[in-house]
């Protein structure tokens, strides 16, 4: 059984899958309190610190994790000029002057047999103010430390996940891997790659396959802790509601009566750019003036029979449900991540803007809702694939006996 830590934990999706594949999570670190909150009752028998790994030292690290060191180290430090960086960085694109530096302490400190990140695609592209090819700096500073080292990008439709989501993983090894990463296991329905080298692929469920039993709800309406109202339609819908008995989560968003009608005038595809004029967004403190920005990737109403488009972070203003007039719960953005019914998200659905609060100096009240504990994290499905292809390696290249 590999013994996993996950470095930037949130609410658990990366652990999750790698515990569902049989491995042992033995830590997590999160710095935001609602996601620790989340990972702890999620994860009962794993400890949990709630800090900024910047502020835990190599000395820390090394006596917390002596008698139980990792072999697998997870995480997704940020690495771009998004990236939480050093006031005294130079530049902001090159990861060495962001939280990679800290990812990379721990795998100096605990030489885990694999290393694990995860970022957006467009990492790949990303260059230095110099120019450099941020993914080679990444890969570089990990050979320094002694891995082989290999990048790919996954889509998690591949996996079963009923959204599509593209996604960079670096994995780093202390042994050369001749297959590092997982090969599909789902196609889209209709695709012409449905069988890959002779084996057929497992169909991967639409958006409506993934949420259409879960309670239809109005605006504003349902309970953090609700009973089911009839019998999962599919396999995808058992798998999530496997070892739940209650459903956690389902809260759809106030809306106003003009929203309402405006969601009502929509087509799948739709988004507020091609609503009437009079039921556009207002201006701000335009007294009723209707805005003439339209923000198209703002409430677009989902096709239910294909998957969903990427979760973000802020997914509660995303997207619309496809037949009803609201936008998503959280318990339907967890469906799309594939987060089984029985994962509970602590914290309030919303928070204030966090521009906001910063502006404001209300540091205090800055914590990750549940929507963004759901957007920011890695589909459990797709790290279970990817932990269970890893476990497989180390069988293959007889990892077992070389520690």
């Amino acid at each position: 059984m590999l013994k996993v830590l996950d470095a930037f934990a949130g609410a658990g999706g990366f652990s999750l899958g790698f515990s569902m594949a049989g491995c042992e999570v033995v830590g997590a670190i999160e710095m935001d309190k609602w996601a620790c909150e989340t990972f702890r009752f999620n994860h009962p028998e794993t400890p949990v610190f709630n800090r900024d790994i910047q502020s835990l030292s190599d000395e820390e690290i090394a006596r917390i994790f002596r008698d139980c060191r990792p072999e697998v180290l997870l995480g997704g430090p940020p690495c771009q000029g998004y990236s939480i960086c050093r006031k005294s960085a130079g530049d902001p694109t090159d990861p060495r002057n962001t939280l990679f530096v800290d990812f990379l302490r721990f795998a100096r400190v605990l030489q885990p047999a694999f290393v694990v990140m995860e970022n957006v695609p467009n990492i790949a592209n990303a260059r230095t103010h110099l120019k450099e090819p941020v993914i080679e700096i990444i890969k570089r500073e990990l050979r320094l430390l002694g891995y082989h080292v290999y990048h790919s990008v996954l889509e998690a439709t591949d996996f079963g996940v009923p959204q599509i989501r593209k996604r960079l993983f670096v994995l780093a090894s202390e042994r050369p891997l001749d297959d590092p990463f997982p090969a599909a296991t789902h196609a889209l329905a209709g695709c012409e790659h449905a069988s890959l080298f002779g084996a057929q692929l497992t169909e991967c469920p639409t958006l409506w396959e993934a949420i259409s039993d879960l309670p239809k709800l109005a605006a504003g309406k349902g309970e953090h802790e609700q009973a089911y109202v009839g019998v999962p339609l599919n396999n995808y819908q058992r798998q999530m509601r496997k070892g739940a008995t209650r459903l956690f989560n389902h809260i759809a968003m106030n809306h106003t009566p003009r929203m309402v009608e405006r969601f009502q005038s929509m087509a799948c595809g739709d988004s507020v750019s091609d609503v009437p004029a009079h039921l556009r967004p207002l201006r701000r403190n335009g007294n009723g003036a209707v805005s003439a920005t339209a923000y198209d990737q703002n409430n677009r109403r989902m096709y239910p029979h294909k998957p969903c488009h990427t979760i973000p972070a802020s997914f509660y203003a995303n997207f619309v449900h496809p037949y009803q007039h609201r936008n998503f719960t959280p318990r339907e953005g967890a469906r799309l991540q594939s987060f089984p019914d029985w994962f509970v998200f602590k914290g309030k659905p919303t928070v204030v803007s966090h521009k906001l609060l910063a502006r404001e100096g209300r540091t205090e009240e800055k914590h990750l809702c549940q929507y963004n504990q759901i957007g920011n994290a890695v589909p459990p499905l797709m790290a279970k694939a990817i932990a269970k292809h890893l476990v497989k390696q180390m069988k293959e290249t007889t990892y077992a006996g070389a520690r």
